[in-house]
């Protein structure tokens, strides 16, 4: 048995996303947290905003100075992908091309940025077109992302959605089956703890359907069970969630993905909420 300890903890940059990345890791430093989900959109790093690869790799080169100078690692990359311009499972031949291209883009960032983990949703399909077609085509794109991480030593960190963000992948049997329909052994799976609870699931049932090599990520907040809280403002059993994770032996990162428009104005403090309340049971080291 694993014992979980606040070296695996990471919070991802996307509840900055209305202030700077040095005051997000000013954040972080405050925080003595020092594992890195950088999210790829402005005013932190997006892609779009660097016309050649060669200029986005200068920019990304200087992330990452700040970043390893405090200590810090960036341990996944989150490109902001979730709705448009990009879609996998869009009936237009050119936006799903789109997005690939905007995968392949991210692979090499993340590689940038020295991590292997690229992470990945479903996204959702439109809502007036059989749902069995916008599966088809998502299976289809993740199947052509997964060939190119492959090749690259990329893993994809994929996660469930809540069903107001998808119509796709919501729960432990789409999981299940994404898994096995795209069939990679680049594709991963991202726990999301809040999806989780709406879903009505618990921990161990995807440990009994997935397996433990599957679950490489977890995002970790607190919910109601919807929304993504502060650690103790919801009422998901967060406690038992670390127990299962330790009874499974995992390694790996967990993500505080505190994002919440009601936080927005003061990202710093939920977070350092969630952080102290984490330090009440979790050990500094393991």
């Amino acid at each position: 048995m694993s014992i979980i300890s606040m070296d695996q903890i990471a919070v991802m940059s996307v509840q900055y996303s209305h202030y700077t990345f040095d005051y997000y890791l000013d954040s972080m430093k405050r925080c003595n947290v020092r594992n890195i989900d950088l999210w790829g959109g402005s005013p932190h790093y997006c892609r779009l905003d660097y016309p050649t690869s060669a200029a986005a790799a200068r920019k990304i080169h200087e992330l990452r100075n700040k970043v390893e100078s405090l200590g810090m690692k960036i341990v996944i990359y989150t490109p902001e992908t979730l709705s448009y311009p990009y879609s996998i499972s869009a009936p237009e031949q050119s936006i799903r091309d789109r997005t690939l291209d905007y995968f392949d883009m991210a692979m090499d960032d993340a590689l940038e940025m020295g991590t292997n983990r690229l992470f990945i949703n479903s996204g959702c399909s439109p809502l007036d077109i059989p749902r069995e077609k916008g599966w088809a085509r998502a299976v289809e794109s993740i199947q052509k992302i997964c060939e190119i991480a492959e090749k690259k030593g990329i893993t994809m960190i994929l996660e469930q959605l809540q069903p107001y963000e998808s119509n796709l992948l919501i729960n432990l049997p789409q999981m299940d089956a994404m898994l096995r329909e795209v069939h990679s052994p680049a594709l991963r799976t991202c726990v999301d703890l809040v999806a989780m609870g709406v879903s009505g699931e618990n921990l161990e049932d995807y440990y009994t359907t997935l397996g433990k090599e599957s679950i490489q990520f977890i995002h970790f907040a607190d919910g109601n069970p919807s929304g993504h809280y502060i650690l103790s403002d919801g009422n998901l059993p967060l406690k038992e969630y670390i127990q299962t994770l330790e009874k499974h032996d995992y390694t790996s990162i967990i993500d505080l993905e505190i994002n919440d428009p009601i936080y927005w104005a003061d990202p710093h403090t939920s977070v350092k909420k969630s952080v102290d309340y984490l330090r009440k049971f979790i050990p500094e080291h393991s």
